[in-house]
C-alpha cells in the first residue's frame, strides 16, 4: 500500500520546538518534491513549506519564515519540518503530501499534491 504517515505531533509549550516526519512506504521519495501542510479548526488548509526533489530548493510561508524548517533524507525515505519557537496560532493538523517531480528543481506551497498522509496533531499551548 503507497502512503505517507506523519508523526512527531503533540503539545508543546508557546517557544517550544517539535519535529516531525513524513515517512513514506510502498514507494520512494527521491523522486518527488514535498510539501508540508496544516489546518486549524474553522480555517482553511495552508501550506506550510516545500523542498524539491534534489533538495535544493525551499520555500516557507510568511508565517513561518525563520521558525520552520524543512529537509528532507531520501535514505531513510523521509522528510521532515523542524519548528521551532511555536506559537499558539501554530496550532493545527499538520500534513505532508508528496508530487512526483523527477525532472523539476522547484517546488511550491499551494495545493498541487497528488498523494497526502493522514496528518498529525500539533497543540501549541501553555
Amino acid at each position: 500500500q503507497l502512503q505517507l504517515v506523519e508523526s512527531g505531533g503533540g503539545l508543546v509549550q508557546p517557544g517550544g520546538s517539535l519535529k516531525l516526519s513524513c515517512a513514506a512506504s510502498g514507494f520512494t521519495l527521491d523522486y518527488h518534491a514535498i510539501g508540508w501542510f496544516r489546518q486549524a479548526p474553522g480555517k482553511e488548509r495552508e501550506g506550510v513549506s516545500c523542498i524539491s526533489t534534489s533538495g535544493r530548493t525551499t520555500q516557507s510561508a510568511d508565517s513561518v519564515k525563520g521558525r520552520f524548517t524543512i529537509s528532507r533524507d531520501n535514505a531513510n525515505n523521509t522528510v521532515y519540518l523542524q519548528m521551532n519557537s511555536l506559537k499558539p496560532e501554530d496550532t493545527a493538523v499538520y500534513y505532508c503530501a508528496a508530487e512526483r517531480a523527477p525532472h523539476s528543481s522547484i517546488c511550491t506551497i499551494l495545493d498541487h499534491y497528488g498523494r497526502w498522509g493522514q496528518g498529525t496533531q500539533v497543540t501549541v499551548s501553555s
